[in-house]
């Protein structure tokens, strides 16, 4: 089986054009397959704020009304997509720019939740996985855009790190999948302030070691969980990690590596 590098970048890379560029330019130089799923960023927050669009959030998520639809989808899947697109291929990346519409790419539908009302927000249904496989099988580096489709002509917002998660699921009955999360942390620390204390590697009994013993901060626990679900589902590793040791991290010298042995 061939290897398939599937990372995510979020927000605080894409505001910074310098890091993105040193980023991009790392991910160019992975061989082999690879897909790269961006957030959004702090843009389009910006972008709502000069066109006077309130904007809500609960729990940390954005609820997602049509007018801040129409903007997520302008700056995620146009500007922010392009210019990761240009900018790789100024690095001799042959790269393509995707959302869920295209090409039928990603399925989803509008979240049902029972009390609260996110708006247009979709939850992941299906990858098309032959699509992908059709364009990294011609050495095209793929960009996804956290934007997917119902197929009914609804366009939707939906989470990077999910549309990572099941772009990894999905392909990992085609190749050999590592999952990257990059992020502002080293990876996963035993002490939540302390960036020197990485755990290198995490397999299910450690893991539930370090929950009953409270040794992993709250906000990583829903990471640790979807990786977990992503390697039941085939993936064969998971990494989480700086943006900045790309090739650390897939090379298992820095961040912390998620295996189910």
């Amino acid at each position: 089986m061939d290897k398939l590098y599937i990372i995510k970048i979020g927000g605080n890379i894409i505001d910074d054009e310098q890091k993105l560029a040193a980023f991009l330019e790392d991910f160019s130089n992975i061989d082999g397959r690879k897909i790269l799923v961006h957030g959004g960023g702090k843009l389009a927050t910006r972008m709502a704020d000069t066109l006077g669009i309130q904007q809500q959030m609960i729990d940390g998520r954005r609820i997602t009304d049509a007018e801040t639809l129409r903007i997520v989808t302008m700056v995620y899947a146009g500007y922010i997509n392009k210019n990761i697109v240009a900018k790789l291929q100024s690095f001799n990346c042959n790269a393509m720019g995707l959302c869920g519409a295209d090409g039928d790419a990603i399925l989803a539908h509008k979240r049902k939740h029972p009390v609260v009302d996110y708006g247009f927000v979709g939850d992941v249904d299906a990858i098309n996985t032959d699509l992908a496989d059709m364009l990294l099988s011609r050495n095209i580096a793929l960009v996804f855009a956290p934007i997917t489709h119902d197929q009914q002509g609804q366009l939707l917002n939906t989470n990077a790190d999910t549309i990572a998660q099941e772009l990894a699921k999905g392909l990992s009955t085609l190749y050999e999948v590592s999952l990257v999360y990059s992020f502002e942390k080293s990876g996963v620390l035993l002490n939540a302030d302390d960036d020197s204390t990485v755990i290198p590697s995490i397999n299910p009994d450690y893991y539930q070691q370090l929950k009953a013993q409270k040794k992993i901060f709250a906000g990583m626990l829903p990471k640790l969980d979807n990786a977990f679900t992503a390697l039941n589902s085939g993936v064969s590793r998971v990494i989480i990690g700086k943006a900045e040791q790309l090739h650390q991290l897939i090379q298992g010298s820095a961040g912390t590596t998620i295996v189910n042995e």
